[in-house]
């Protein structure tokens, strides 16, 4: 009966003028009660994401009035529209700092900050993260208890982190005495930004190697069993078995880690502080120039940087191929003719790990 009726939905209708219309999966009333349900979410994503991006979009158009209007010779209030002035003041050079990267303005201090805080932390995070998931996926006594201590830094609030990194990051703090030296790590040199990248990678390296570990626990045990068949060595299994198979959840692990170090607030904001040029931030400049009621200027920052990520989401997905909403469907394969018997069967078994071998022997 239940197949029958599924056989049913999927005849196509003949309608009045005589062509066959194949019936939609949501044709049945589906699609209206789908929509019903995702309707408070949508609304909840307008009222939250939506309308700020929008705000942001228009403040950055405007600046606040300041000083006296000589007009009036009262004190000037209120905003005036500027067009793309807020942005085409950011290639003024006006404001220069002097940063890890020598002295520039202030703006490119901080999104030359941003970019290499973002590429050292999540090139040693991936390293790190999928060393990590080989340790986990391994079958030894006492393994629950690793993957727990692993997974406890990534647990731990952010801004929890950075106040426990700046005690051991302090003048006498832990990490000083531990290397014998007096390094400012706090202070405004080049030692604050690897006490970022450091206290950031310890953090967050778990992230990547939770999800390399889901990726790595389908991969079949028997394709490694055929590859030691076949002659291969641990480090030619891992290069031609174990990174192509994980390949996909590691690229969507390194994206998700990629586009959150982009936007880094919290963490140097409560491990350094403000007004420390070596590892100021897009997010923190930014949120500097709306405490100083620059609301202007600090929306353009703040759009500059949802389009950087933007950006950087897209080359990923168009490049990399990540399949962040795991809709990429499996390639099509010829149907191949039963055999009767004989060798070829006995192979079968083999092919998918002497494929990925690729004459590994």
């Amino acid at each position: 009966m239940a197949t029958a009726t599924a056989e049913a939905r999927n005849v196509p209708a003949v309608t009045g003028d005589g062509h066959k219309h194949k019936k939609n999966a949501l044709s049945d009333g589906q699609g209206r009660l789908a929509w019903m349900l995702l309707a408070p979410t949508l609304l909840i994503i307008i009222v939250v994401a939506g309308i700020p991006v929008v705000m942001s979009i228009r403040e950055s158009f405007f600046t606040t009035n300041t000083g006296v209007d000589p007009n009036t010779g009262m004190v000037a209030g209120g905003e005036q529209f500027v067009g793309l002035q807020n942005f085409t003041q950011i290639f003024a050079g006006e404001n220069v700092v002097k940063g890890t990267w020598g002295t520039m303005d202030r703006f490119w201090n901080a999104f030359i900050n941003t970019t290499m805080i973002t590429v050292v932390c999540v090139l040693l995070e991936t390293v790190l993260g999928v060393a990590m998931a080989l340790i986990m996926a391994k079958a030894f006594r006492g393994r629950g208890i690793v993957r727990a201590g692993i997974l406890v830094p990534w647990a731990i609030p952010t801004i929890v982190s950075a106040l426990m990194w700046k005690l051991i990051f302090d003048e006498a703090g832990v990490m000083n005495k531990i290397l014998g030296t007096q390094i400012l790590w706090l202070a405004d040199t080049g030692a604050s930004f690897w006490a970022i990248v450091i206290a950031d990678v310890w953090k967050t390296a778990p992230f990547i190697g939770l999800l390399t570990l889901a990726g790595l626990q389908t991969i079949p045990a028997e394709v490694y069993e055929a590859a030691k068949v076949d002659g291969a060595t641990a480090w030619q299994a891992f290069v031609r078995i174990t990174l192509p198979m994980v390949k996909p959840t590691l690229v969507v692990a390194v994206l998700f880690r990629t586009l959150d170090t982009l936007r880094m607030f919290d963490l140097p904001y409560g491990m350094v502080g403000v007004g420390k040029y070596r590892v100021e931030t897009l997010s923190i400049f930014a949120y500097q120039e709306a405490t100083q009621t620059r609301y202007g200027p600090a929306a353009a920052y703040a759009i500059i940087l949802f389009i950087y990520v933007l950006l950087i989401a897209f080359l990923f997905v168009r490049i990399l191929g990540a399949d962040v909403i795991g809709d990429s469907a499996p390639p099509k394969t010829k149907k191949k003719k039963k055999s009767r018997g004989g060798p070829d069967e006995a192979k079968s078994a083999e092919a998918p790990a002497l494929e990925a071998m690729g004459g590994a022997h």
